[in-house]
């Protein structure tokens, strides 16, 4: 037994550093390997697998060793190997060990029969790995399974919300999991674009004619410090549960009031002077101001009134990858110094109004 140990190590250590074999070589080997690692003791065989797995080139009945073998080290096997077999992947992820499936989710070099078999796992742990790894091209099937995945997991959301090639608008329903930055990333989504038809938007279209009286009433109440008031009255006119409209109304960044200000078609004027109200932002509060201005004008009353039934459930966010709701403009946020608040002629006109008015600041 003794013999047998220090022969595996000693051969599984001179593989390693063989850089890559032969053909001759490497089938010499496997024929040793396939006979020592059976024989050979529990501590042995876990040591003999862990230096093997560090080798440069692997067979598939290598790498099978490797992972029937190596015991507790199978996830540093898993992320760091330069290349795995497809078959190697396919009986770690048929045998439902978790962990590791996560870690062959996090690589590169995945293909579409394994990607196929990683989103049949439900697991959180999985998915979470797939909405982090860029080098999955979020389309078809995948772009529907990461999108339903994030509406149940806030860790996939906020992964699938800092990437590029993924289209924020789909993230609508987990809004309010995200970051303040990823919720305005979610309403950029919809700026120059075309959405179906909201269910929510006839009640909206009632309401709008009054918006005057509805901002006034926003503003006084958050002048006020009167959330609570604001939670029912938001309650009333939007039909979303008060726990939501509780969550829109103590929102300090503003972007869930301004969907709203803007589902009822707000301007950009009436809505700052609510959103001024409304939000906390001390040293980047005209910044996040001259931003509001903005999206004031970028995205329409619809897809607002969309976004709001995004919330309700009653929407299937899938039909903005049709072509007549995709994007028409490449957009792009302002960086910072590129929108000067001072020289924003919106929230000057903001700003100026409320000091006209004289009302006092909420706290």
């Amino acid at each position: 037994m003794d013999r047998t140990n220090t022969l595996l190590i000693a051969a599984c250590d001179a593989y390693a550093r063989r850089g890559k074999p032969t053909a001759p070589e490497m089938e010499q080997f496997e024929a040793l390997a396939s006979r020592l690692f059976p024989i050979a003791g529990p501590q042995a065989r876990a040591k003999g697998a862990a230096i093997l797995g560090r080798a440069d080139t692997l067979s598939e009945t290598l790498e099978q060793l490797v992972v029937e073998n190596i015991g507790e080290d199978l996830i540093t096997f898993l992320s760091g190997a330069a290349t795995l077999s497809d078959q190697t992947m396919l009986d770690i992820i048929a045998r439902y060990d978790v962990p590791a499936a996560a870690t062959i989710a996090a690589r590169a070099d995945l293909s579409n029969v394994v990607l196929a078999k990683l989103f049949q796992m439900n697991s959180r742990k999985v998915y979470r790995s797939l909405a982090a790894n860029v080098a999955i091209v979020p389309r078809g099937a995948y772009l529907s399974a990461l999108a339903r995945s994030a509406q149940m997991d806030h860790m996939v959301a906020e992964s699938l919300a800092k990437r590029t090639d993924f289209d924020a608008a789909l993230l609508a329903p987990a809004f309010f999991d995200l970051s303040d930055d990823d919720r305005l990333k979610v309403i950029h989504a919809f700026a120059h674009r075309e959405t179906p038809p909201a269910p929510i938007r006839k009640t909206v279209e009632q309401l709008t004619v009054a918006n005057q009286e509805l901002t006034r009433a926003l503003m006084k109440l958050f002048s006020e410090n009167r959330r609570p008031e604001v939670t029912r009255l938001l309650s009333q006119i939007t039909g979303l549960d008060e726990v939501r409209c509780g969550q829109i109304a103590h929102d300090v960044s503003g972007a869930a009031l301004f969907v709203i200000l803007r589902a009822f078609g707000c301007s950009a004027y009436d809505g700052l002077k609510v959103l001024i109200h409304a939000t906390s932002h001390d040293s980047d509060r005209s910044r996040a101001l001259a931003d509001f201005a903005t999206l004031f004008g970028n995205v329409t009353p619809e897809s607002m009134a969309y976004l709001m039934s995004a919330w309700r459930g009653e929407v299937n966010l899938l039909d903005l990858n049709k072509a007549e709701y995709k994007p028409f403009i490449e957009r792009r946020r302002p960086a910072a110094g590129n929108l000067a608040p001072a020289h924003n002629p919106v929230v000057d006109q903001a700003i100026e109004a409320l000091a006209r008015i004289g009302v006092k600041r909420a706290s």
